[in-house]
């Protein structure tokens, strides 16, 4: 048996968007279903809106979207900063990014980069090769770092 999890984000008519950030910055593709693909009419407030998204890449990225059902509109976004050497944060999680190269996470953090709020430049640590985080402009955290070898 064999279980994988795939981080799935909720938006107030966002996840189109974010989806196609998502992509782009890992060399991904979008599916996306609408409410109205489902059945609502076309007309209806919120069809074009997301139910089912994923962004995938041939890398092994995935990520999930949906627009939650509502008023469209970005939801306030939490605080994440970094201070003396910590990360504080009201967000509940981060999405994790791990690649084996600095040239690999380097061109994800390009991608995610664009209207971000870089919270801990990417960079080499006591750790790895290469540690950043950022919110991009949908209000998600990242964290991106590079593989240390086993």
């Amino acid at each position: 048996m064999s279980l994988t999890t795939t981080t799935h984000l909720n938006f107030h008519g966002d996840a189109r968007a974010a989806l196609a950030l998502y992509a782009s910055a890992v060399g991904g593709e979008v599916d996306a279903t609408t409410y109205a693909d489902l059945g609502m009419p076309g007309d209806a407030p919120g069809a074009d809106g997301v139910v089912f998204g994923l962004a995938a890449a041939d890398n092994g990225f995935r990520v999930m979207a949906y627009d939650v059902p509502g008023p469209r509109g970005s939801v306030p976004a939490g605080t994440t900063r970094r201070e003396n050497g910590l990360t504080l944060t009201d967000q509940p999680f981060f999405v994790s990014v791990r690649g084996d190269s600095l040239d690999e996470v380097q061109a994800v953090w390009d991608g995610l980069a664009d209207g971000a709020t870089v919270v801990e430049p990417l960079a080499a640590s006591a750790w790895s090769a290469g540690f950043g985080m950022l919110t991009d402009r949908f209000g998600v955290t990242w964290v991106l770092d590079v593989a240390t070898p086993a």
